[in-house]
C-alpha cells in the first residue's frame, strides 16, 4: 500500500509560519523585490524558485527545489547576527541545501554578477554529502 502524506507541513512547518511566509512575500524588502524580479517566472535558466518558502522553523528568501539551492538575501540587521545566519546555514546544509547569501547592497548594486553566481551555482552538479568539510 502506497504511503500518504498526512499533512500538508512543508518540511516542519507550522501554521503560523507559513501565515509569515505569505505576509513577508507581500512585504518584500527592496533588495528582495529587485531579486525577485529576475527570478521569478523562470527567467533565471529555465528555473523555479520559490519567494519566501517556509522550512521548518526558517522562512527561506529564495529556494529552487530542482536544485535545493537556498538564496538569502542579507539586510544590515546579519552584521549583527553572524552566529544565528552561521548555525542557519549549518541546519539548511544538514537538510541538504545549498545556500548562497548575498547583501542588499551587492543585489542592489551588481544584481547581474549576483544572477551570474546563481545560475553557476545552480548549474553546478551537486551532492549534500559535498557541504560538508
Amino acid at each position: 500500500m502506497p504511503l500518504r502524506k498526512t499533512t500538508n507541513r512543508i518540511r516542519g512547518t507550522t501554521p503560523q509560519i507559513e501565515e509569515f511566509a505569505r505576509q513577508l512575500r507581500q512585504n518584500l524588502t527592496p533588495a528582495e523585490a529587485y531579486l525577485w524580479e529576475a527570478l521569478r517566472n523562470k527567467q533565471l535558466g529555465g528555473l523555479r524558485f520559490r519567494c519566501q518558502h517556509p522550512v521548518g522553523r526558517f522562512i527561506l528568501d529564495f529556494y529552487c527545489p530542482a536544485c535545493k539551492l537556498v538564496i538569502e538575501v542579507d539586510g544590515g540587521i546579519h552584521q549583527t547576527q553572524l552566529d544565528y545566519d552561521e548555525a542557519r546555514t549549518e541546519k539548511l546544509q544538514e537538510y541538504g541545501y545549498r545556500v548562497l547569501r548575498f547583501t542588499n547592497k551587492e543585489v542592489m548594486s551588481d544584481r547581474d554578477r549576483v544572477l551570474q553566481i546563481i545560475l553557476t551555482t545552480a548549474q553546478t552538479p551537486f551532492s549534500p554529502e559535498s557541504t560538508t568539510p
